[in-house]
Parts: structure tokens; C-alpha cells; sequence
């Protein structure tokens, strides 16, 4: 073994030491009065309303530090899920009947922790500082269990770093969670919501930018998971980039609102190329083949001064997990508020566990997609892939199609279908002598929590990689 790593291993132990030492100096938080003062408020109510109070709060038996008190509380949460009575003499009954009671000390234990407090009413008061200190506790496990794994840590680093900062994030997320409210609460809000409408007050969501599509879903909303669908070479991606742009770049009086996209298919600067092309209606093949005007080039230098003034990032990194992505997400959401997320494509995120099965991978990623529009409160599209079997079968796609997993469909707010009619069954659309370049394409809405679901006509305009409000010529 070589010196340094003799020293390594030294200074391991040296530091590993410490840190026991100090924990047997220094007792970790807790407050065991209160923890009694909560105990005892459970038996004086019988259990049911401070019990429940303490479920809405997440305290669980671990928030409690004395192992005691964590074999009391246990035995009082299994008498309130049976339905049972709660006093001193039932709860002791409970213990003994699982061969516990002697582990907290008798039922005269139960009477002198019983005894501490006259009333339940400062009951709150105990459950928030129980809850409090069990938090504190967790932070310092973790931070702990944080530094042993520096000194181990074997995998990528940034996957490390997103790991330990989602275990500190889930830390902070382990607060009271809200409770039901009046109707008269919802109510208010439904009417003020109602007036804003008619009002044409109400900021309705992250507009399309597509007349039909916006028509049916009033724009994409906050928490809502949009799936956008297609075989390969159909162009959800130039579709995805197009609803961007009109997010970042919107027509009309809208503000501007910001954007974050997952590319893990292109890089940065490949899906930036394609944006400035789309949006400067310049052909990225004459500049490519050195054709391009002056007029061309002009265009171009516009639309990109254009862009690099709007709020739009790109991620490009190709092997993100969903963990690195929520995280990612959350990190530029507290710095920079967003109003859309765009991830390209869903197959191709990693999963958090290679041993899984696929499918249970992709559903495990899907549940991550939505439960991140939640958490940050924005609309997240997220790309997926179709399989081959409305191309086997000629017709349109449907929601059974989505590749590898029917919780996309579940999970799902709403599912757009990109799909490329066959000329046979298109009489209806005459395209230019361009046939090649200008394209008919059907955009399927196939489920949509709070709305109708139909098709919409979109013109493709390929060599532009850029999508249009359908018109028919001639």
C-alpha cells in the first residue's frame, strides 16, 4: 500500500472517530417533555382529533427520540386504524398483547406520562416542536451519511451531488400538508375564476401558438403533464421547439415567460441552430451548401439577437435520470421563475435502476415527469415515442400505442398525437409544387383531463423545421 493511501485510510479513521466522539458529547435534538406533553394529549382526547391532527402533520413513530415513547405512539396509531377506544387501560392491553408492555415501563409508565399535562389543548403546540426536533435529527443522519459517502463515493459525481441534494430537498418537504376546505372557500375561487374568464382577465396558461390547439386546451397549465407523441422523422421535436419559441417569443400583448429544455437527443447547439433557422424562415441546408443570400444571412443574425435576449435554457447532457432532471429543474425555478419545461424524449431518460424491467423504468420516469410539474407548479412536455403499430395496422394512432408503458397514458394531463396522413386519404389537402418541403399533419389531442378531445390540421413546413396554423390553398 502506498503512503498516500496510508494516509488516506488514516485520516478516514481519524475523522470517523471524531464524529462518534462527538455524538457522545453532544445528544442529538429532541425534547422528551414534549414528546410526553403529545402523548398524553392523545390519551386525554381518547385519541381521535389529535391523533388525526398528528397524521395530517406526517408525525410518524420515528419522530419520536426515546424508544419508548416511539412504542407508545406505535400502539396508539394501531388503535386508532382499528377503530378502537384510546384510554391509559387499552393502550397498556395493546402493549401487552404484543409483548411490549414492559418495554416502556409498565402501565405505571403510562399513568405518569398521562399525568404531566391536565388538557389536551396546547396538543399542536407539542406536535409541532416533536416534529421539528425529528427533522433537525434527520438533517444531521444525513449530513452524516453525506460525508461517509464523499469519502466513498465511486459513481458519477454529478449524479452524486443530485442524489444528496434530493435527499436534503425531500427533508425540507416533510412538513404539514394541507387539509381539506369549505366549499365556501372553493366556491369564491370557482366564481373569481369564472368572471376573469369572461372578463378575458385570467392569464389561462402557457399559450401554443397554434390557433386550433389553443381553441381546445386554453393553453398548457401549471401541473399538467403533456405528453406529444409520434413516430420517428414525424417532427415532434420541431413542434416541442415551436411551442417554446411562442412562450419565450409570444405574439400579442403576453408577457414573455421562461423556459427550460431537456434535449437529450441534441446538443444545445444543434437544437439552438434549428430554432434560428425556424424562426428566421431560413433554409439550414443553403447555408450548409454555402448558397445562402445576403438577405438569408441577414435574417438569420436577426433572429438570433432576437433569441439571445429571451428566457430560454437548454440541457443537453445525454444521460440524465429523472432525478437529475427535477433536481436540474428545481434549481433554476428558485433562481429564475419558469412557465415551461420541455424534455426530449421521455425513452431516452435513464432509469434509476438498470436491474428493472423497462417498463417498470419508463413508468417510474412518467410518475417523476408529473410529479415534478406538480412540485414546481408549470407545465412539463415531455416527448415520447409511438410504436410500430398504427404504421402495421394504417391508421391513426391511438393512446395504446404510447411505447413501452401504459402509465404515460395514466400519468398524463394531456396526449397530443403527431401523425403524417398518407396522401391516398388526404383528397382534401392540395399541397404546393414543394410537396416535399409543405406537409399536412394531423395533431391528434387524445385525452385531455379538462377538455374535448378531437384532431387539428397543422402545415409542416420541413425545410424550415417549423409547424404553422393549417390553411388549405387554392
Amino acid at each position: 500500500m502506498s503512503i498516500e493511501s496510508k494516509t488516506n485510510n488514516r485520516d478516514s479513521k481519524i475523522n470517523k472517530k471524531s464524529d462518534y466522539q462527538a455524538d457522545s458529547i453532544r445528544v442529538q435534538p429532541h425534547n422528551i417533555e414534549a414528546e410526553e406533553g403529545l402523548i398524553a394529549a392523545c390519551l386525554i382526547d381518547g385519541g381521535r382529533d389529535v391523533l388525526t391532527d398528528c397524521i395530517e402533520r406526517k408525525i410518524s413513530a420515528d419522530c419520536f427520540f426515546k424508544p419508548s415513547h416511539q412504542i407508545l405512539y406505535k400502539a396508539l396509531i394501531d388503535l386508532y386504524q382499528t377503530g378502537d377506544p384510546i384510554d391509559e387501560i387499552l393502550l397498556f392491553e395493546h402493549l401487552k398483547k404484543h409483548g411490549k408492555h414492559e418495554e416502556v415501563g409498565g402501565i405505571s409508565a403510562i399513568y405518569e406520562i398521562q399525568n404531566r399535562i391536565e388538557t389536551a389543548v396546547h396538543s399542536r403546540y407539542f406536535a409541532k416542536i416533536v416534529h421539528e426536533k425529528y427533522l433537525l435529527r434527520r438533517m444531521i443522519r444525513t449530513s452524516r451519511e453525506t460525508i461517509d459517502a464523499c469519502y466513498q463515493q465511486q459513481e458519477d459525481i454529478e449524479t452524486f451531488v443530485e442524489k444528496i441534494e434530493q435527499a436534503v430537498f425531500e427533508i425540507s418537504q416533510d412538513r404539514i400538508s394541507e387539509g381539506a376546505q369549505s366549499i365556501k372557500v372553493s366556491v369564491d375561487q370557482a366564481v373569481g375564476n369564472i368572471n376573469a374568464l369572461m372578463n378575458n382577465k385570467q392569464d389561462q396558461g402557457v399559450y401554443s401558438g397554434f390557433r386550433d390547439l389553443d381553441g381546445m386546451t386554453y393553453g398548457f397549465h401549471p401541473g399538467e403533464m403533456i405528453v406529444l407523441a409520434a413516430r420517428p422523422s414525424v417532427g415532434k421535436t420541431s413542434l416541442a421547439m415551436n411551442f417554446a419559441e411562442n412562450a419565450i417569443l409570444p405574439n400579442g400583448n403576453r408577457n414573455a415567460t421562461g423556459v427550460l429544455v431537456f434535449s437529450l437527443e441534441m446538443t444545445s447547439a444543434q437544437l439552438a441552430t434549428r430554432l434560428i433557422c425556424s424562426r428566421s424562415r431560413v433554409d439550414l441546408k443553403r447555408i450548409r451548401d454555402r448558397v445562402a443570400s445576403k438577405s438569408d444571412l441577414n435574417q438569420v443574425t436577426q433572429a438570433s439577437m432576437e433569441l439571445k435576449d429571451t428566457p430560454l435554457w437548454i440541457d443537453d447532457a445525454s444521460n440524465s435520470s429523472i432525478l437529475d432532471i427535477r433536481a436540474k429543474a428545481r434549481r433554476l425555478h428558485t433562481k429564475q421563475q419558469l412557465g415551461l419545461i420541455v424534455i426530449d424524449y421521455l425513452q431516452l431518460i435513464r432509469g434509476a435502476d438498470p436491474r428493472i424491467p423497462r417498463e417498470q423504468q419508463i413508468a417510474d420516469i412518467s410518475r417523476g415527469v408529473k410529479g415534478m410539474a406538480k412540485e414546481l407548479n408549470v407545465p412539463v412536455v415531455v416527448l415520447s415515442q409511438l410504436n410500430r403499430d398504427s404504421e402495421r395496422e394504417n391508421r391513426n394512432p391511438r393512446l395504446s400505442d404510447l411505447r413501452e408503458s401504459g402509465s404515460i397514458e395514466q400519468d398524463a394531463d394531456v396526449v397530443l398525437m403527431l401523425h403524417r396522413p398518407k396522401k391516398k386519404e388526404d383528397e382534401d389537402f392540395e399541397p404546393s409544387s414543394q410537396s416535399d418541403d409543405v406537409e399536412h399533419i394531423k395533431l391528434i389531442i387524445a385525452k385531455q383531463r379538462n377538455g374535448p378531445v378531437g384532431e387539428i390540421d397543422l402545415t409542416f413546413l420541413r425545410k424550415y423545421t417549423r409547424y404553422e396554423n393549417f390553411q388549405r390553398l387554392g
